[in-house]
């Protein structure tokens, strides 16, 4: 999938074409009815800008590869929660989100965490999954595109690299929790490879790539 270098925004504190996410996020971020989509050039953003967009469907909506596939071929469980990271810089501004595949709704997002990693954000956004299936009595396999996040979760630990330091000493207490409850409760849900290659953008994805 190509790089969104430029962002649309149609609704939005500003409209028009930005050239980052920080500037995009800037115009969306809790404005309600927000809508916007990333492009790979500057040509494409404008070009979207000036035409009609389709607010009935989301722009942020991903396509569903799956259901266009041949009769034989893997498909995704639908009664399933995906999740998904996203971070602006390694190590940047992060957050991620729980989605029901069925529907394309969102059930759950995190704040943004300074100075993150989207490898942090993977295993966090398991964590709460499962964490928010107990609290709410669901019992659905999890979706991930994360292999690492998937194995720090198998592990109950966070296996990251990132050093400690003022800016993000509140996302490591997050990350010590999760940790602590992965130790404390045995509540487990199917966690499953997100086929990218077969069935397209997991579902939580942010769309900014």
């Amino acid at each position: 999938m190509a790089k969104n270098n430029f962002y649309t925004v149609w609704v939005g504190r500003e409209t028009g074409v930005f050239g980052s996410w920080d500037e995009c996020r800037q115009q969306v971020d809790g404005f309600q009815g927000a809508k916007y989509k990333g492009f790979p050039t500057k040509e494409q953003a404008e070009a979207a800008f000036n035409s009609e967009p389709d607010f009935n469907k989301s722009e942020s909506e991903p396509i569903k590869t799956w259901e266009t596939l041949p009769e034989g071929t893997p498909k995704p469980e639908l009664n399933a929660i995906a999740v998904d990271a996203a971070c602006s810089g390694n190590p940047g501004k992060m957050e991620y989100r729980g989605v029901y595949v069925a529907t394309n709704t969102e059930v759950f997002k995190s704040p943004v965490f300074e100075g993150g990693t989207n490898n942090i954000g993977e295993f966090l956004a398991i964590v709460h999954c499962l964490a928010w299936q107990r609290k709410n009595n669901l019992n659905y396999p999890i979706y991930s595109d994360s292999v690492n996040g998937q194995k720090w979760v198998s592990e109950g630990l966070c296996r990251t690299k990132l050093v400690k330091n003022e800016k993000n000493r509140y996302l490591f207490e997050v990350i010590t929790r999760a940790e602590k409850w992965l130790h404390d409760n045995t509540f487990r849900v199917p966690i499953r490879k997100w086929r990218t290659e077969i069935w397209g953008e997991i579902p939580a994805d942010f769309g900014r790539k």
